[in-house]
């Protein structure tokens, strides 16, 4: 009976050990399976273990926000908490009439900010027309260029559902051509036009208007970022809020860019410290329209001057090729440089261990670029930081293989044999033949800096690189949308490579009219490098009075920058300056009428009443406290970490005298 139970036990023990090894061949099985067939296979899904890379470090663990530096430095701006957004119609609006003079099929070329700007415009010119709108064509997102084939080209970047849904007491819009009118545009029988930038509603009522009628289809191609103007006459001030509903309202993000912008977001305020979003505006185009090469002084700088030379002959830009960058820079038509930028935040005060999310997609001149504000701030991070590649590549959908991106192995090179007459020859000397050609292996001269000494030519761009273009289009929408939430938000340029209002104008305006009294610097580079030059040699020991020419700056920024920037903004996009026409403002009549007679931000509206219930909230002893600065040397070191090894100023003033300073600052126009 033992040996019997014995064999009972062993035989047990043979089948549970047989079934463990069953089950885990099988887990092993699904794993790689799984890992084959989620985009970027088994290398990508094990990075998934790591949600993200970023451990912030601070110096201290509770950043007391009652403090008047707290207020200083990310408090409401108070003369600008009385606006409220207000898109709705003002006036009579009817709801869009059934019977439509047609469709309208509208191609859509250009960056993120372009085609927000167009789509806004062209949903203008179908209301105006009387017409229904087919969804927009967004030319960098459709098939050929490489993306998933499980997204349409407007789906790629937005939800088609919400466009159509927000916009129905607006416009009739429609996903896609009625059969008969698609087989003309494979023929291409549609009417075509091409729309100019900042075409005038005369343009579309006099010559889209009557073809449309006769058609009963147009196509239109925008390829300027616009295809309205921007500031439109009086009686089509409801067409202006129609651009904020759809801006602001319409145009969401399809449902997995926004939830990974919000995990960004969310992780970003885990720690419980309020961060400041920097765009810093280097792109290729940018540098090179505004003859801005020479702050490289490497491959990039033939880059910026390859562009400039082939905006020359575009006739996109009428200036000589070479520019003078020192000057360029000094007059303000230069973007901020990352190292300058980190110079402006410390010196006004905020401390090294600040969160600064670095956003607009990729930077001009790679990470090395931005070497100087990592030196400067301990937590400098972006999208890469805080989301895993996994996370990224859930956003593409599933991608066909159009190449590897890894370098190939040089051929093998057989020696070449001596040509017979060599060896039949005498031993009379003769001169050796030429070498032949160092052959050029494909990586040798691929990615974007092959081509430099090659030709002078840019070559055209490879599938790769399109898919790439697309891809950038959802990283600068999760920038975009990280950035409005901000609780402070700088630029470091805010123009294009054509010389239109780019991503960080549509990011202020979206501020400027969804909460207003966020802080949103405004610096004028031209006084920036002004100041900049006059402590060049002396960072180190940066005075009390260069510190507070900084300060006043940025804070005079805020509101007087808004108010600048109002007139060449606003002129060539709307979007860049929302305010009056989009938003309103809880103060009593009387402050209104006082506010527009002194230029304010024009003639806002006073708020329905259901708005105004807020405005009460606010107390008496709010309205009085003040926002002076506080003695803190940090600033006047701003490249030191430690509070420990702090540099005096060469004022070397006492407390006293510093409140006294700070208090006359004040006083001659910091928010009080």
């Amino acid at each position: 009976m033992k040996g019997k139970g014995e064999m009972v036990i062993k035989s047990r023990m043979k089948w549970v050990g047989l079934v463990g090894i069953v089950l885990s061949a099988f887990s092993l099985f699904t794993h790689f399976f799984l890992a084959r067939f989620t985009q970027e296979g088994i290398s990508e899904f094990q990075s998934s273990v790591t949600i993200f890379s970023w451990r912030p470090v601070f110096e201290h663990a509770v950043f007391p926000p009652n403090s008047p530096l707290f207020r200083r430095l990310w408090g409401p701006v108070r003369q600008l908490e009385s606006l409220h957004p207000d898109a709705n119609p003002r006036q009579h609006y009817p709801d869009p009439s059934l019977q439509s003079n047609g469709f309208i099929f509208v191609r859509i070329q250009g960056g993120f900010h372009e085609i927000r700007n167009s789509i806004c415009d062209v949903v203008v010119v179908a209301r105006l027309l009387n017409a229904t709108l087919v969804i927009p064509e967004i030319q960098s997102t459709t098939s050929s260029k490489g993306i998933s084939s499980q997204f349409k080209s407007f789906a790629y970047l937005y939800s088609e559902d919400h466009f159509i849904t927000a916009l129905s007491k607006d416009v009739k819009i429609v996903k896609t051509l009625p059969r008969n009118l698609k087989g003309a545009r494979r023929k291409k029988e549609i009417p075509r036009f091409k729309a100019p930038y900042l075409a005038s509603p005369y343009f579309y009522r006099r010559h889209v208007l009557p073809v449309l009628k006769k058609h009963l289809v147009v196509e239109l191609v925008v390829s300027d970022g616009g295809c309205m103007q921007a500031v439109l006459p009086p009686d089509l001030e409801e067409y202006q809020r129609l651009r904020c509903r759809v801006a602001f309202h319409a145009l969401r993000f399809r449902m997995e860019v926004q939830d990974l912008a919000t995990k960004i977001l969310q992780r970003l305020r885990a720690p419980g410290r309020p961060f400041i979003a920097y765009y810093p505006g280097m792109t290729r185009e940018a540098l090179a329209y505004y003859g801005c090469a020479e702050l490289f002084q490497d491959v990039h700088n033939e880059l910026i001057e390859h562009k400039r030379s082939w905006m020359r002959r575009r006739g996109i830009i009428k200036g000589k090729l070479s520019v003078n960058s020192e000057e360029q820079r000094l007059n303000g038509s230069c973007p901020l440089m990352p190292e300058e930028v980190g110079i402006l935040l410390r010196a006004h005060g905020y401390s090294w261990d600040t969160i600064i999310y670095v956003s607009g997609g990729e930077v001009f001149g790679g990470q090395r670029t931005l070497i100087p504000l990592h030196a400067i701030f301990e937590n400098v991070v972006d999208r890469t930081s805080l989301s895993s590649p996994w996370e990224l590549n859930r956003l593409y959908g599933r991608e066909i293989n159009v190449g590897s991106n890894y370098p190939r192995s040089p051929p093998y090179i057989s020696k070449e044999q001596k040509p017979d007459a060599w060896k039949t020859d005498g031993p009379r000397p003769r001169p050796l033949p030429p070498p032949p050609a160092r052959p050029k292996y494909p990586h040798n001269i691929e990615g974007w800096w092959g081509w430099v000494a090659e030709s002078d030519i840019e070559p055209e761009s490879t599938v790769i690189e399109l898919r790439t273009n697309a891809h950038k289009l959802l990283w600068e929408a999760i920038d975009y949308f990280i950035s409005v939430e901000a609780d402070v938000f700088i630029p470091g340029f805010d123009r294009d490579g054509k010389g239109h209002p780019n991503f960080a104008s549509l990011v202020m305006g979206h501020r400027l009219y969804q909460s207003a009294s966020l802080k949103t610097y405004r610096p004028d580079r031209r006084e920036v490098a002004t100041l900049l030059a006059e402590t060049r040699d002396h960072l180190y020991q940066a005075n009390y009075t260069w510190l507070r020419s900084i300060r006043r700056h940025l804070r005079k920024s805020i509101l007087d920058g808004l108010m600048e920037a109002s007139t060449p903004s606003k002129s060539i996009s709307f979007l860049s300056h929302p305010v009056p026409e989009c938003s309103c403002s809880r103060q009593d009549p009387a402050q209104l009428q006082a506010q527009a007679a002194g230029g304010g931000l024009g003639a806002v509206q006073h708020c329905r009443g259901w708005m105004r219930s807020e405005s009460g909230m606010q107390s008496k002893d709010k309205q009085n406290e003040e926002d002076g600065d506080e003695d803190d040397p940090t600033s006047e070191s701003f490249f030191k970490y430690s509070s420990e090894n702090r540099v005096e100023g060469s004022g070397d003033m006492n407390s006293k005298e510093a409140i006294l300073l700070n208090d006359q600052e004040e006083l001659d126009g910091g928010e009080r």
